[in-house]
């Protein structure tokens, strides 16, 4: 077996562990994916600037288009994704995770503590950094690999919200794909993926706290 060989091998168990991981819903699945990332960087002798950290050519520009594009995107997901997703199932998206957030000061300031620290960094650099890291290396980096790296990443990131239903699967997995098209177009900058899923998560906190939960727009 040569070197190459090996390391693909290795590579499609982290992807099938992860996976498991993700499905069986094993404590916090990504802080215990985060513990295998940093597993994976030490036995690989890999910097973690690798998963897409870099410094943009303008923060600000990055900021910007990143704090726009998730506004269009929330309403795109409650005027389109959600309205549709009611339809087609009957039902609609589970926000039990969040039934006392309404007019509830203190959890919003710890949901959105929670929503820059786990979700929008520790969500990002495993979704978004090391699941396409690792499916790049297996399926290259030409327009169907990206695809398929895109598309696989993303369907595990929705799985991994099943606590919501499958409307809430079939959101978060919309919202994943945009955070890898806002990522591969600032240059594959995992930064810019991680302000959007800030600012995303943010901004439903926020409205849900003056609003209560809102299943769609028609």
């Amino acid at each position: 077996m040569n070197n190459k060989t090996f390391w693909k091998i290795i590579t499609i168990i982290e992807l099938v562990a992860a996976a498991v991981v993700i499905l069986l819903d094993l404590f916090l699945p990504t802080l215990v994916i985060l513990g295998m990332l940093f597993v994976s960087l030490l036995i690989r002798r890999e910097h973690i600037r690798l998963l897409g950290f870099k410094r943009p050519q303008s923060w600000k520009r990055m900021i910007v288009f990143a704090f726009i594009s998730v506004v269009f995107l929330q309403l795109f997901d409650v005027g389109v994704v959600l309205p549709i997703m009611n339809r087609l199932t009957g039902t609609t998206i589970d926000y039990s995770g969040f039934a006392n957030l309404k007019g509830n000061t203190g959890q919003l300031v710890l949901l959105l503590v929670l929503s820059w620290t786990l979700a929008a960094l520790g969500e990002e650099i495993v979704y978004r950094g090391y699941f396409q890291k690792l499916l790049t290396d297996l399926f290259g980096s030409n327009l169907p690999g990206v695809l398929l790296t895109v598309g696989i990443s993303s369907l595990l990131f929705g799985l991994a919200h099943t606590e919501q239903g499958l409307i809430g699967v079939v959101v978060t997995t919309v919202d994943a794909l945009f955070f890898s098209w806002l990522k591969l177009k600032f240059d594959n900058n995992l930064w810019a993926a991680i302000l959007a899923h800030g600012f995303y998560n943010s901004i439903g906190m926020i409205v849900f706290f003056f609003t209560g939960p809102i299943y769609g727009l028609w």
